[in-house]
């Protein structure tokens, strides 16, 4: 959606030489661009058996939690280690170099329940795929999965399996 791509800022060298760092905060100071992200969202997946909707920290929270209000959904976080009171469960996962861990409340997700997992980046796929097994571990289905912004060229989507994805802002090159 080029109204999408239009509002967000391309920051060169950011967070370090030869990134192209796409910031968001542009689309959420705009009210009305922060609405109308909020409603396509919303538009997309209003027909669709969803039980909850689940947000990566920290950016996904800003589109989580609005899309949750917006569906009348209950909102669940994955956070980074050490944010969360017990009792949680974790995962770690490989980064391109390292690795890094998520957590998520062993209450939040119930067995059977149908989650769309948001983000504001799909990039690599590593913190969604990894989302994704700490679902599983809750014995929680991932209906789809939802980013305001895909680096196509990334091939983050592979990742994810056979799981439905849907992006408001497709960059099929750098």
């Amino acid at each position: 959606m080029d109204w999408v791509k239009a509002k967000i800022r391309n920051i060169p060298d950011f967070p370090k030489p030869g990134i192209l760092f796409k910031d968001i905060t542009p689309l959420i100071k705009c009210p009305e661009t922060f609405r109308r992200i909020t409603d396509a969202l919303h538009g997309h997946y209003h027909d669709e058996k969803i039980d909850g909707i689940v947000a990566i920290e920290s950016r996904g929270f800003i589109f989580g939690s609005a899309l949750a209000y917006a569906m009348g959904l209950p909102f669940h976080i994955v956070r980074k280690p050490g944010k969360l009171p017990p009792e949680t469960i974790d995962i770690s996962y490989d980064l391109e170099y390292g690795t890094d861990s998520l957590e998520i409340h062993t209450t939040q997700i119930e067995a059977g329940e149908r989650v769309l997992i948001i983000d504001d980046l799909l990039a690599t796929g590593g913190t969604v795929k990894a989302t994704k097994e700490l679902i599983g571990k809750l014995r929680g289905e991932v209906a789809a999965c939802a980013f305001v912004i895909e680096l196509a060229f990334l091939g983050g989507r592979k990742r994810l399996g056979p799981t439905p994805v849907f992006s408001l802002a497709i960059y099929e090159d750098e």
